[in-house]
């Protein structure tokens, strides 16, 4: 995967998640309280969601062919939705599920194990903290001086934004858990822990929705940020070139497509527009790496152009699209 700080951070998430949905299991087991249940599927979800996440980005680095010309940088916005998903429908549905049922038929934990689950939410808390830790860390060089709120909306590279979710959605899961566990321990009445799997799968549902909604926005197609296209329209401009229209998209989160007509003298030879154009996209790579792929168009300015019938029509047509 291109970005190695989204890989540390899923390693660490997917190592994280695996051991603590043993023993979740585990605790299940010797309990059968709802609240380990759903955490233990949530876990696997979560896991299951870390090795989609490495899967999109090593099929990302397939390289462009006939087929797709463009390369596969977008399967890493395809796997990332299907995270989102998974979450929802395995996670957040399952939880919901398991507390009706619970709901209709509250029980106590009991047994020489009640202390199993507090041990283990404990623990998971300890682990999935670091976890959290890790994919701060890795998201700080990254966030620059967004907020997190915003980061997480505007990242074009998805493993981060959706790794601090799932994270910070486990703290809080695991923290519902420890509370409609500890209230069941103490009041003896299983409906609180019916509560608390009802949290879970709320909170797992919303997340899944936010990550729905912000993957489905990249798969569509996100055109570089403010200060990208300021940047390249400053390397474009800094012959004295104006720009007609200029376009960006994003392929990939490290590779973005610049489309722009530039305007050119009437009376340029070929070989000047062709070296203005070369001389272009050397500009607009140093300014901005991953502008990858680059297609400038020159056209005659407006006011030659209108002097011109074929090139006002070319105009109009370029107008029109």
């Amino acid at each position: 995967m291109a970005a190695t700080g989204g890989t540390r951070a899923i390693v660490a998430a997917l190592a994280a998640n695996l051991t603590i949905a043993v023993l979740k299991f585990v605790a299940f087991i010797l309990t059968l309280s709802s609240s380990m249940l759903a955490e233990a599927i949530h876990s696997v979800a979560d896991s299951g969601n870390q090795l989609l996440l490495l899967v999109g980005g090593k099929r990302a680095r397939k390289e462009a062919n006939a087929q797709h010309p463009f390369g596969y940088g977008r399967e890493r916005y395809i796997y990332a939705f299907i995270v989102s998903i998974v979450l929802f429908s395995v996670g957040g549905l399952f939880a919901l599920y398991e507390a009706w049922g619970k709901l209709q038929h509250p029980h106590a934990i009991e047994g020489d194990f009640w202390w199993v689950p507090l041990g283990v939410l404990i623990g998971a808390i300890l682990a999935e903290s670091f976890s959290f830790r890790t994919a701060i860390r890795e998201s700080n060089p990254v966030r620059g001086r967004q907020g997190w709120v915003s980061f997480v909306r505007n990242a074009k590279q998805p493993e981060l934004p959706v790794i601090l979710l799932e994270d910070l959605g486990a703290l809080m899961g695991l923290a519902f858990a420890l509370v409609g566990v500890g209230l069941t321990l103490i009041t003896g009445n299983g409906i609180w822990d019916a509560v608390g799997t009802g949290m879970i799968g709320l909170l797992l549902v919303a997340i899944a929705a936010v990550l729905a909604v912000e993957t489905k926005s990249l798969l569509l197609g996100e055109s570089a940020t403010r200060g990208d296209v300021t940047r390249i329209s400053q390397a474009i401009e800094a012959d004295g070139t104006s720009i007609i229209h200029l376009k960006t998209l994003h392929l990939g989160p490290e590779e973005l497509l610049v489309a722009a007509k530039i305007s050119i003298g009437g009376s340029d030879r070929g070989r000047d527009i062709a070296a203005a154009i070369d001389n272009a996209e050397s500009r607009i790579r140093a300014a901005v790496p991953i502008a990858r792929v680059i297609y400038l168009e020159p056209d005659l300015p407006r006011t030659e152009a209108l002097s011109d019938p074929a090139a006002s029509d070319s105009s109009a047509q370029d107008a029109q699209a």
